[in-house]
């Protein structure tokens, strides 16, 4: 794994020395060395790399990464620019050209959110291929729940944006009255209908940050 330098080392250093997080790390290590594991290993903390704690402005909650070939790259719903747009992401394209008039791309690259202060954090970091979750319950959900903590206690006002049931559930963590939460069902094509869709999460946080003066998030992913 390539190791954590900026600001999120200070907020979430203390993790690295815990007892879960050795067995982690070796549980992590095991199955990269024996299986083909999503993300690369160098890419398992990119939403920290590209994203400073300092700049998160938006957390965008995933589950675990995605587990076919070539798609995962640390950045929940995000794909590398050559992969085709998986289904979920294809639906949030679609709500975000309803809700802000946005073009849909040809690419699932949205390492443009991610630098403009947009956490896409997975509470699971790494799957081994082609196994969905097979990655639970081994440590990762304490360790990105730290991460929820730390952002959660920064003063300033963040939004959350919790898409699924996964992602609400992380919203008894969330008490600070300076945050905006903001709900809907996944946009996965299972359950995109049952609210997703309508629910203009990015003109909503876009209103939110600019109440407050912060520069707000362009959302248009450009072709390439």
């Amino acid at each position: 794994m390539s190791a954590i330098t900026n600001d999120w080392l200070t907020a979430i250093g203390n993790e690295f020395h815990k007892e879960y997080y050795a067995k982690l790390y070796n549980f992590v290590k095991s199955e990269y060395n024996k299986y083909l594991i999503f993300p690369k290993a160098d890419d398992i903390f990119n939403a920290f790399h590209f994203t400073p704690l300092k700049e998160v402005k938006v957390v965008i909650l995933g589950q675990d990464p995605y587990h076919n070939d070539n798609q995962a790259h640390g950045l929940c719903f995000s794909v590398k620019p050559e992969v085709d747009i998986p289904p979920s992401l294809v639906n949030i394209y679609k709500e975000l050209q309803d809700d802000l008039g946005c073009y849909i791309p040809n690419n699932g690259y949205l390492e443009k959110w991610a630098k403009q202060g947009v956490l896409m954090l997975n509470t699971v970091l790494t799957v081994r291929a082609h196994q969905a979750n097979s990655h639970q319950g081994r440590g990762w959900e304490q360790f990105t729940d730290s991460v929820i903590e730390a952002v959660n206690k920064q003063d300033r006002p963040i939004v959350f944006l919790l898409w699924g049931r996964p992602a609400q559930a992380k919203k008894k963590m969330l008490n600070n009255s300076k945050h905006l939460i903001l709900e809907a069902p996944h946009p996965s094509p299972l359950s995109v209908y049952r609210g997703f869709f309508g629910s203009k999460p990015f003109s909503q946080t876009n209103d939110f940050l600019k109440s407050h003066g912060i520069e707000p998030i362009d959302w248009q992913i450009e072709n390439i």
